[in-house]
C-alpha cells in the first residue's frame, strides 16, 4: 500500500509539475513591428498599382550560330569526299531490271528488302538530287553520296534522278547494282519523289 501510494503521489507530483511547467512557459514574443512608415507603405502601393505579373519568366536562349570556320570545314570536307570518291560504275554493264516498278535486291541478300522499302520501313536520312547533272558528274556525286552515308552510318539514301526517259533514270539503277554497299533499292514513295527517285538501302557495318 505504501509503494502504491508513493507511486500515485509521485505521479501526481509529476502531473502537477508538468502543469506548472506549462503554465510557466513564457508567452511568445509579439512580432516585430514594421520599420516602414505609413507614408512609405502608401508610396510603395502607388508604385506597384499598374504592375502586372509575368506570364512566364523563362527566356529560351537563341540557337548557337555556327562559326564561319566550322562552315568552311564542312564544305571542305564535302569537296574532299567528292575528290576521294572513285567511279565504281560502268556504263557498259546493264543488269536485268524490271520493266514496271523499279526495284532490285542484291544477290544473296534478304529477298523482301525491296518490299520493306516500299512499305516505308526505312526513311532516307540523306537526299541526293541529280537534276541538271551530266552523266559523268552524276556518277561522281552518287559515289560521293554513298561514301558519305557509309561514313555517317546512314542506311537509307534517296536518289532523285528525274522522270521521263532521261539518261539518268536509266543509268542510276544500273550504277547502283554495281556498288558492293547497296543491298536493295525501290521506287520512292510520292513524298520522296515517286517515279523520279529511288530509295536505296545500304550495308552498314559496325566499326
Amino acid at each position: 500500500m505504501i509503494l502504491y501510494h508513493r507511486a500515485n503521489r509521485t505521479r501526481k507530483l509529476q502531473l502537477e509539475m508538468g502543469s506548472t511547467m506549462v503554465k510557466k512557459r513564457s508567452p511568445q514574443s509579439p512580432p516585430a513591428s514594421s520599420s516602414l512608415s505609413d507614408d512609405d507603405i502608401e508610396l510603395f502601393q502607388s508604385l506597384v498599382t499598374d504592375v502586372k505579373p509575368l506570364t512566364q519568366d523563362q527566356i529560351t536562349p537563341p540557337e548557337p550560330k555556327i562559326k564561319r570556320r566550322e562552315v568552311f570545314a564542312r564544305k571542305q570536307e564535302k569537296i574532299e569526299q567528292r575528290e576521294r570518291a572513285t567511279d565504281p560504275f560502268s556504263d557498259e554493264f546493264q543488269p536485268h531490271l524490271p520493266s514496271g516498278t523499279m526495284q532490285w535486291v542484291a544477290p544473296g541478300d534478304e529477298p523482301f528488302l525491296a518490299k520493306r522499302l516500299r512499305r516505308r520501313e526505312y526513311e532516307p536520312e540523306l537526299i541526293l538530287d541529280l537534276h541538271g547533272y551530266t552523266k559523268a558528274k552524276a556518277k561522281l556525286e552518287l559515289a560521293a553520296a554513298i561514301t558519305a552515308c557509309l561514313t555517317e552510318n546512314i542506311a537509307c539514301l534517296c536518289v532523285v534522278h528525274g522522270i521521263g526517259h532521261g539518261v539518268l533514270r536509266q543509268q542510276v539503277p544500273a550504277w547502283l547494282t554495281q556498288h558492293p554497299a547497296v543491298r536493295a533499292f525501290h521506287q520512292a514513295p510520292l513524298e520522296w519523289g515517286g517515279q523520279g527517285a529511288l530509295l536505296v538501302l545500304l550495308r552498314i557495318t559496325d566499326s
